[in-house]
């Protein structure tokens, strides 16, 4: 793992030029945001931003004020600890959900003890600004939205911006890999599909236009075909398209090729480490150009392929182009670049780790190349994976965090080293430092190191909970932050009884927490970014659990598409104060403004909808 500390802690204030936001609506077109109504005529927008708002424009402007409006009902002056606990959703309860095994003692008062103060919030999909519901959350787009309050382009609606707008081509990840186009080949490896799903046709169509107009002079396409988001036996047709315009380019003077191909769930695409040989015969054809079959031209390959082995579009076989001599004509090699050109994760972390780890021992990769290689996206914040990619995370401005200190919110933000960089960085939106190093400190708790997060599953949070404690009794600050990592970290190993004790640690130092909280009679908030811990099983569409050839369980080591909890309370709370009902459809980007308000003050007009509300008594 690598330490966010050489990037997260830069004692110096933060600042970036100010201007429009863009956000797709209903119809997927661009838009121009226009400025919101006043807060009393505002319902929650759930409007999704690429990046900044044209109604703050201008910081100078007199239009803007960093100054929030007071609260009418709820005062000043309370300490609010703000929990997440990282991997921790909700489900039903047997005995693989580990937070419900798991003795929580704590948890379970807050869900039990005051129903109108604890209730779920979304943190997949949609509510996080990914294209669908199937998409799951993570830590990193998990922590934008609770920080930013808005629901920022996540994924292909990021990537269709960066292509429409050319910044693409600008960004550090494109010019990386330029640096091969000179004397090298240009490889781009991913799904060939307009399902959405994964990745879009029309994006690779794109890229392969601003590459070539950007430098790229050989460019050699590796097809994964569909058949699961889209018809089976589409990808014939996917096939013809992507040849015509290949033949376009090489009218141009560009050397543009299929070179390899295969069905997504037979080659490259496994998840979650299920199967490396998936990802074997990928790199077989794709690197070293050998394939049980092969062909002239990628369109006789899938129909011969299709009709001779039987196989659907999913499951085709490797095969590999090659020229009159019957030689691979696109092996990647030394010199080279690569991009995967997937924009969802799951399916793009196994490839990633076997084209860019030197320390690589999953399978034989018999021949190495030394590459450029980036991925679309970054697949993997925790692990840094790729370290390069062609499309950045979205630029956040008037994050809660920053509003919060320029209303003299002192501010304590603590994790350690795996998941520090979410409550800055991320919480942040995107961005380094101090906003106000007068008015903020920020403490990394080193990680454990050289084991994997279930031979030492409490991991540091005892030593979280503690410099929270310590921050809240010291009456220095206002909000005290942690992110706790245990059920995500331990979660991802795929071991069930480590995640047990993970799950029993975090809870031990969110009672730490409340504790002090309720010692200097002030405000807690415990939410999560996502879930993992709560379901380790992977389900049939019964929701049965999957058992492999042996008639073992098949454990699930990813994220999922549960809801997480929220729970607010303390005995700064103000009487009266509950979760809204007219919000059934909150998710993390609600939690900013509800924040907000515990501190006071009103959220600006155009973040998502507080959750709270004050009865009246």
């Amino acid at each position: 793992m690598e330490e966010y500390n050489s990037v997260i802690l830069q004692n110096r204030s933060v600042n970036r030029p100010w201007g429009n936001a863009i956000f797709i609506n209903s119809t997927q077109r661009f838009s121009f945001y226009t400025p919101p109504p006043a807060p009393s005529a505002r319902k929650s927008s759930s409007r999704t931003r690429f990046c900044k708002s044209e109604a703050f424009d201008d910081m100078g402007s007199s239009d803007f004020s960093w100054k929030l409006e007071d609260h009418p009902k709820l005062p000043k002056g309370k300490t609010v600890a703000v929990v997440v606990l990282d991997g921790w959703g909700e489900a039903n309860p047997d005995q693989y959900n580990c937070i419900h095994v798991a003795q929580t003692p704590t948890m379970d008062s807050l869900k039990t003890g005051a129903p109108e103060k604890w209730r779920l919030v979304r943190a997949h999909g949609t509510a996080v600004g990914l294209p669908s519901e199937d998409d799951m959350g993570n830590s990193e787009v998990g922590h934008n939205a609770l920080g930013a309050g808005r629901i920022y382009a996540q994924g292909a609606k990021l990537v269709d911006f960066a292509l429409a707008s050319g910044k693409l081509y600008e960004g550090e990840g494109f010019n990386y890999i330029k640096e091969c186009f000179d004397k090298g080949t240009l490889h781009l490896i991913g799904l060939l599909s307009d399902g959405g799903v994964h990745s879009r046709l029309d994006q690779l169509q794109l890229l392969l236009k601003g590459s070539s107009e950007n430098g790229a002079k050989r460019i050699r396409v590796h097809i994964l075909t569909d058949g699961r988001d889209v018809l089976d036996g589409s990808s014939v047709g996917f096939v013809e398209t992507l040849e015509k315009d290949l033949a376009n380019l090489r009218e141009k003077g560009i050397d543009a090729q299929i070179a390899s191909g295969g069905g997504r769930m037979y080659v490259t695409m496994d998840r979650y480490e299920n199967d490396w040989g998936v990802v074997k015969r990928g790199w077989d054809a794709q690197v070293l150009g050998e394939a049980p079959y092969k062909f002239r031209n990628a369109i006789e390959a899938v129909k011969t392929l299709r009709e001779e082995t039987k196989a659907n579009d999913q499951y085709l076989p490797p095969f590999v182009i090659v020229d009159e001599s019957g030689e691979a004509v696109g092996p990647i090699v030394d010199g080279d670049a690569v991009v995967t050109i997937n924009f969802r994760a799951d399916r793009m972390v196994m490839i990633a780790k076997s084209l860019e780890y030197e320390d690589f021992e999953k399978f034989d990769r018999v021949r190495v190349p030394k590459i450029r290689y980036a991925g679309m996206l970054q697949y993997d914040g925790e692990l840094k994976l790729p370290n390069h990619y062609l499309v950045s995370p979205p630029e956040i401005e008037r994050t809660s965090g920053e509003y919060l200190v320029h209303n003299g919110i002192r501010t304590f933000a603590c994790s350690e080293t795996i998941k520090f960089g979410h409550v800055t960085f991320f919480w942040n939106g995107n961005r380094s430092g101090y906003f106000d190093p007068s008015k903020e400190e920020y403490v990394e708790i080193p990680s454990d190191s050289g084991i994997t997060f279930n031979v030492q599953p409490k991991m540091k949070a005892l030593e979280i909970a503690e410099k929270a404690r310590d921050a809240i009794l010291s009456h220095k600050f206002d909000q005290v932050r942690v992110n706790l990592p245990n059920g995500d970290m331990v979660g991802h190993t795929g071991d069930i009884e480590a995640t047990i004790v993970a799950c029993k640690a975090a809870d031990e130092a969110v009672k730490i927490i409340l504790d002090a909280i309720e010692e200097v009679g002030g405000i807690y908030v415990i939410t999560a970014d996502h879930g993992n811990a709560e379901d380790m099983v992977k389900r049939n569409k019964t929701g049965q659990p999957l058992l492999d050839k042996s008639g073992n369980i098949q454990i699930l080591t990813s994220h999922t598409l549960q809801p997480v909890p929220i729970a607010i309370g303390g005995r700064g709370l103000a009487p009266g104060v509950r979760f809204r009902k007219d919000v059934p459809g909150g998710g993390l980007a609600n939690v900013a403004a509800t924040v907000m308000n515990l501190h006071g003050f009103i959220a600006p007009s155009d973040y998502e909808t507080t959750l709270i509300e004050v009865a009246d008594n």
